[in-house]
């Protein structure tokens, strides 16, 4: 591992420019974004922003790519070994992909190693079989009787066919990961994409391109733009796109779906969440205490599946708050690259701020802090950093803004509850439905209790304990809109045509 900017900045960071129709190439205007390590503050370098004459060469690539009929024509097999080349590439960069990625997004080395770099590699190589999916597949024939004529002989053939253009836009929490999620099963299924990754974490993106490159993906097949919001809505924009794939906030899901919306644009939306973890009567405290503070510190809170609600039997709430906070209280909040470190920071001093101003609102409202609630003492983390401890906040009430407005940082609340049933009223309560989490000794009864939560997902006493990208993701209400991963999300990027054939 490099440990210091002047390292990166030798050979580690791709290069800074937008890949266009398998070329680098200048951005067409001045406009720039300067890229932090959220660890110190400190630059690690500058990328183009992507102007609109850019967007449209990108679209221009993309359609052409698309139209052409080479990637979209192009055999399963041909696809997956494709998508096999890129992932081999990949693979072979794992260590520099890990530098990277820790460096733009504070994300700490044990916890990057598996999630920010193992597994999207794991995701691709399931693209690059998933690929190999047929493409047709083919109904019983029928025999169909006629007065006074020979019989017909005719049947039916559906055939999955790709979108087109899809344009991909990532946020900055695991950005490498959130790229695959998009370009591997849009590239299985056929379609061009055009990548906008968060300008806070645009060279886990740009080192995807420099892979694809080395793997001789057709040009124009993927194609990334670095730059802003503005950016991003002029490639959402355009009705060159065939579909819009979204990772983010609810606010700019929505702004995008309203933008869709006038040319009926496809767009497959993965939102915030609010999520919740049900502690049981009969939980085992030891483990919901474990599962509630990873839920707390994993990226600083910086995810959108993370339970940022506890609720909690009334009869052992005394108990959990005891252990989650002694867990707490034990994370090394600090450096990435320390092996000590159990938390590191947010991604920049804005989102600090955001946090803060929750938790302070919270207190004036009546709520009580448990652990955390502060910035760390001086000293204690790398100057310059963007930190905040992790912390709980207790005295709550369900309706509150910090109990109903996705916060993004390491903070949770704790809510009490006297039956199953308002446990899972106080569940359902929220305008996401993401995920949910149960904790109870009674696998059946947990069971019973996550089909009654309106949600994506829900994991009972943690979980299988990884991410399976074979498993349907994606949440209700104001969470999104479709899926990803698994057959159902390669479905979400292809188009169903019935051909009906008259055989005699």
């Amino acid at each position: 591992m490099t440990d210091t900017l002047p390292d990166l900045a030798r050979g580690v960071l791709p290069r800074a420019a937008l890949y266009i129709g398998g070329r680098w190439r200048e951005a067409s205007g001045a406009g720039s974004e300067t890229v932090l390590d959220p660890s110190t503050g400190r630059p690690l370098g500058t990328v183009p922003d992507a102007g609109p004459a850019d967007v449209a060469a990108a679209l221009a690539a993309a359609r052409a790519a698309a139209d052409a009929g080479t990637w979209a024509d192009a055999t399963p097999r041909a696809r997956s070994e494709a998508l096999y080349r890129l992932h081999e590439v990949l693979t072979g960069m794992a260590d520099r992909l890990l530098d990277v990625v820790v460096a733009e997004t504070g994300c700490p080395l044990r916890l990057a190693q598996g999630q920010q770099v193992g597994l999207p590699l794991r995701h691709l190589e399931y693209w690059a079989e998933a690929a190999r999916r047929p493409e047709l597949t083919a109904r019983a024939p029928v025999v169909t009787a006629r007065l006074g004529g020979p019989a017909t002989l005719g049947g039916w053939a559906v055939r999955r066919e790709p979108y087109g253009v899809v344009a991909a836009i990532t946020p900055y929490n695991f950005p490498l990961l959130e790229n695959v999620m998009k370009l591997g099963p849009a590239l299985a299924a056929g379609n061009a994409v055009v990548l906008k990754p968060s300008p806070f974490t645009p060279y886990s993106a740009l080192l995807l391109a420099e892979a694809a490159e080395r793997a001789e993906l057709p040009a124009g097949v993927f194609n990334v733009l670095t730059g802003g919001a503005d950016t991003g809505a002029a490639l959402t924009g355009d009705r060159r796109v065939d579909l819009i794939s979204f990772t983010g906030s609810d606010t700019v899901g929505a702004q995008i779906l309203a933008a869709a919306a006038p040319r009926v644009t496809k767009v497959l939306l993965e939102l915030g969440g609010k999520s919740a973890l049900v502690v049981c009567a009969d939980a085992d405290l030891e483990l919901a205490a474990r599962i509630g503070a990873a839920n707390v510190t994993t990226h600083a809170g910086q995810g959108c599946v993370l339970a940022t609600r506890h609720l909690v039997h009334s009869s052992v709430l005394p108990g959990y708050l005891a252990q989650l906070r002694g867990m707490l209280d034990g994370v090394l909040v600090g450096a990435p690259r320390d092996p000590a470190t159990g938390m590191g920071p947010l991604i920049r001093a804005a989102a600090v701020d955001r946090v803060a101003g929750h938790v302070e609102r919270a207190v004036r409202d009546g709520a009580d802090v448990l652990t955390g609630g502060a910035r760390p003492a001086e000293g204690s983390v790398p100057a310059g950093g963007f930190y905040y401890r992790p912390t709980v906040l207790t005295g709550v009430r369900n309706t509150w803004p910090v109990a109903q407005q996705e916060i993004f940082g390491p903070v949770a609340v704790v809510i009490g509850f006297d039956t199953e049933a308002e446990a899972v009223e106080l569940a359902n309560d929220s305008a996401y439905g993401l995920a949910g989490h149960l904790v109870s000794r009674d696998a059946g009864r947990a069971f019973e209790l996550a089909c009654r939560l309106r949600t994506g997902t829900v994991d009972i006493n943690g979980g299988p304990g990884y991410t399976n990208p074979d498993v349907p993701f994606g949440g209700r209400a104001r969470s999104g809109l479709g899926r990803e991963n698994g057959a159902e999300g390669l479905d979400e990027y292809t188009q169903l045509k019935t051909i009906k054939y008259h055989a005699g």
